[in-house]
């Protein structure tokens, strides 16, 4: 199973979701590749914002190797799941996805029709505070996916 996470500049929430998602599978024992990218191209090649960085490690998740990197039209083929943080990227996913594409799109907070979480909201312009209610929701968010993934 390949997961694509998405945000608008691949440096705080997507990042974090996929650091968040890896742990999990991992202690869960399924196999699971996660990337993640943005729909801007504000940020290739940038390493996840600090404060990112630092919520997750403050939980044991090291994501400072991670690059930042855009979405391209072969994800949506390359992988299973592309999962939007908000509205927005939804939008801009949902614009940008070739006809006929594999992947499922959703929104993340709404992966299947029982889940409603809501956007996870962009902390950027917010201080550490901001970016630890972003890890704890996408803490959340993330452990209920996985346990669909496991479930199928």
């Amino acid at each position: 199973m390949k997961v694509l996470t998405v945000c608008l500049g691949n440096i705080c929430r997507s990042p974090a979701a996929q650091g968040i998602l890896e742990a999990m599978a991992s202690q869960r024992g399924l196999t699971l590749s996660v990337a993640s990218a943005g729909t801007a191209a504000y940020h290739i090649g940038k390493a996840p914002d600090p404060r990112s960085q630092r919520a997750l490690s403050d939980i044991g998740i090291d994501i400072s190797s991670q690059r930042a990197r855009q979405v391209t039209k072969s994800d949506f083929d390359e992988f299973d799941w592309i999962l939007a943080m908000d509205a927005q990227n939804y939008a801009n996913l949902k614009r940008l996805a070739p006809k006929n594409h594999t992947a499922k799109v959703v929104m993340f907070g709404s992966f299947a029709a029982d889940r409603h979480y809501g956007e996870v909201d962009d902390p950027y312009y917010d201080g550490d505070e901001g970016f630890q209610r972003m890890r704890e929701h996408l803490l959340e968010i993330s452990k209920d996916f996985v346990e669909h993934l496991s479930a199928q």
